[in-house]
């Protein structure tokens, strides 16, 4: 959709067309675009990764961080958690999919920001 500015007479400008809801860009940054969520569907794109290799290999970001986003991804159906061991308990989480199907994108955005980084 195009947007279209009106000036009025004192110079002021208006939208005639906003959206009154997200657009289809922004609903996609809900899906990814939360702190770790990216690197998170990224580092599992090869096969199934266990949680505390997953925390290793996210070094900046806290158990009780991954364990949300995770959780999160589970519930948008982007991550499957299969529990591979009940004592201890050992899970395994892998890429749906639906979460296979952010990984062009992300792999799009790692080439522009390697590409452009000051």
């Amino acid at each position: 959709m195009k947007n279209i500015i009106e000036t009025d007479a004192c110079g002021r400008k208006k939208s005639l067309n906003t959206c009154l809801e997200p657009c289809a860009v922004e609903k996609g940054m809900r899906l990814i675009g939360g702190k770790w969520t990216a690197s998170i569907i990224y580092h599992l794109k090869d096969e199934p990764v266990r949680f505390n290799d997953l925390t290793r290999m996210l070094g900046g970001a806290s158990k009780k961080m991954i364990d949300q986003r995770l959780k999160e991804l589970e519930t948008r159906g982007m991550v499957k958690r299969t529990v591979i061991s009940d004592r201890p308990i050992a899970v395994t989480y892998e890429l749906t999919k639906f979460g296979r199907s952010a990984l062009d994108i992300l792999e799009g955005i790692r080439e522009w920001a390697e590409s452009n980084s000051l």
